[in-house]
């Protein structure tokens, strides 16, 4: 007989099958699983803060003597990305000379700029080739609107083509590419301002005429109108094109000429130029302050270079008001449905198969949802609606095409079961008692359900509101196909009339994360934007959620004493 069996025969495991029957290892289980996944939840949350606010960083720009094929010295400068050991053997595979008494290469991802000299903007170099290092506090990095970044020193400064005379080049490139950005922003408030109220309101302009013509209306006067205030619109745009053809050709007369490494002088137009700094001449407060302004652009300021340099302002506006719009639309809907299948419908087998029906759909996946809101929603009642009201814009699609009302309807038919199955919940736990004492005093069905029941069961609608918004804000493959791009040309929601424009395309945070990720043509660059993107996401998510829970716990405060 076993020791184990011999203790439980002498009786000295009651303590232990007492504690088991109790039921307390269960609870340290669950205890110990919810741990674990705070504890992942919180790692991969820190790996992705990481990786994506160190992208802001003023790096260290490093250069090095390093021996290239020819067996010479070259300098090569740039920021160390990573660094890694990999088997002389691999690295021998692909062509390179490798010592045979080295067993192990370390290498060092560099991000040297340059793309448009070197026709690289990442390179890979051997640590047992290096001759030296330094930090030199005279390189400079400036970011551009193409291309990307370039590194090397300022050499002289242009102004009109004639060569600028300066004690101090980089403090004079500095107060030229000051009053540069001041031009820069003077052009884009014209072009995105008044330039393009015009250019909307002519087209407004072009579709009224038009559908006079095709309602064969033949009054001159209308038409006379039409044309009198397209002079007039034509009057102000050659005033402004005038302002902003001089502002192009003032802020196209400064120029820099800058020195790679190797010595290499390349002139660079201050135009393209969006800001330049010296990173390692930089103590600690200039460090903070550049990665607190890096930060803040990355969240307002439009994105560049194939969505792999610049802002997502775009994306956040798009998903916040997707998700506003789609809120509107899910939330009667599903408490409506909600509402009757709980209190109005005979329950039996019917109503039954309704809940199953409701409950599947919520496992649909949702790629399907975009299938059919592209052939519903899109195709069948936008192409109708362009039928009905857009006439004079045809055949260019008005509705027929992917947009953000579609996109919001779209994810409002996939969260609406969460919305129905928390509405239902949420009316189940209001007592009986309640009900009947509301009728009991005089009050109407209706009355009971509008003023007592519903806004007693409004914490677990809320619950339902807050799991919708948090799936329709992560959703990215049925947006694919009812509206999200990679660059929207205008924002949905501006200071043209209606305002909000539901029909246009919109760019979303989840969608920049796929496209940046997966379809980016320089893989190395987007990489840290990938992590800041998904963090941001979280970040809108977790806002719209609080603000959600917040409503929810001030409505369980103010309806908790008529549960008693």
């Amino acid at each position: 007989m076993t020791s184990f069996k011999k203790k439980v025969k002498a009786g000295n495991l009651d303590s232990f099958d007492y504690w088991v029957k109790s039921g307390s290892p269960w609870v340290w289980i669950n205890a110990a699983a919810v741990s674990a996944s705070i504890l992942l939840v919180v790692g991969l949350l820190s790996i992705i803060a990481v990786r994506g606010l160190g992208h802001f960083w003023p790096t260290e720009i490093q250069e090095f003597s390093y021996i290239e094929e020819d067996g010479r010295p070259h300098m090569i400068a740039g920021q160390v990305r990573e660094s890694e050991a990999v088997l002389p053997s691999r690295l021998r595979e692909s062509g390179l000379e490798i010592p045979e008494e080295l067993d192990s290469v370390n290498r060092i991802l560099l991000k040297t700029g340059n793309r448009d000299v070197t026709r690289e903007d990442f390179r890979w170099i051997l640590e047992h080739l290096i001759v030296s290092q330094e930090t030199p506090a005279d390189m400079a990095i400036l970011e551009r609107e193409e291309w990307g970044a370039f590194m090397g020193r300022v050499v002289s400064l242009r102004k009109a083509g004639e060569p600028v005379e300066t004690d101090d080049a980089w403090q004079t490139f500095r107060e030229m590419l000051a009053h540069t950005a001041e031009l820069r922003e003077e052009i884009e408030d014209l072009e995105k301002g008044d330039i393009g109220s015009i250019n909307y309101r002519m087209e407004r302009l072009r579709l009224d005429e038009r559908k006079l013509e095709l309602k064969g209306e033949a009054d001159p006067a209308a038409f006379e109108e039409l044309e009198r205030k397209k002079q007039e619109l034509d009057e102000e745009y050659r005033v402004l094109e005038e302002g902003l053809v001089e502002l192009n050709q003032e802020i196209r007369l400064d120029s820099v000429i800058m020195a790679t490494s190797d010595g290499t002088e390349v002139e660079l137009r201050l135009e393209s130029i969006i800001d330049a700094w010296r990173p390692n001449d930089m103590h600690l407060g200039q460090q903070l302050a550049h990665y607190a302004r890096k930060g803040w652009s990355f969240i307002v300021d439009d994105p560049r270079e194939a969505n792999t340099e610049g802002g997502i302002f775009p994306a956040i506006y798009g998903t916040i008001l997707m998700v506003m719009l789609m809120a509107v639309v899910v939330t009667p809907f599903g408490v409506i449905a909600g509402v009757y299948l709980k209190e109005y419908a005979k329950q039996g087998l019917l109503t039954r198969t309704i809940r199953i029906a409701v409950n599947n759909l919520a496992g649909v996946p949702s790629i399907v949802y975009g299938v059919f809101g592209l052939g519903f929603f899109v195709y069948t009642l936008g192409g109708s609606i362009d039928k009905l009201f857009f006439e004079a814009a045809l055949p260019s699609p008005t509705f027929g095409t992917g947009g953000l009302f579609w996109a919001s309807l779209t994810l409002a038919l996939l969260t609406l079961p969460v919305v129905i199955v928390s509405t239902e919940e949420g009316l189940a736990r209001i007592p009986r008692s309640i009900r009947e004492g509301s009728l009991a005093l005089g009050a109407t069905k209706w009355e009971t359900l509008w003023r007592t029941i519903i806004p007693m069961a409004s914490p677990g609608i809320m619950t339902g509101l807050i799991l919708a918004v948090a799936r329709a804000a992560g959703e990215v493959a049925p947006l694919m196909l009812v509206g999200v791009v990679k660059l929207a040309p205008s924002l949905p929601l501006d200071g043209n009339y209606p305002f909000l424009h539901p029909e246009r395309k919109f760019m979303h945070l989840g969608f920049h994360i796929y496209d940046v990720g997966f379809q980016s043509p320089n893989v190395e660059a987007a990489r840290p934007l990938v992590y800041a993107t998904a963090l941001l996401l979280v970040v809108v998510i977790l806002l719209l959620n609080m603000v959600a829970i917040h409503v929810r716990n001030g409505l369980r405060e103010k309806y908790k004493g008529l549960e008693s």
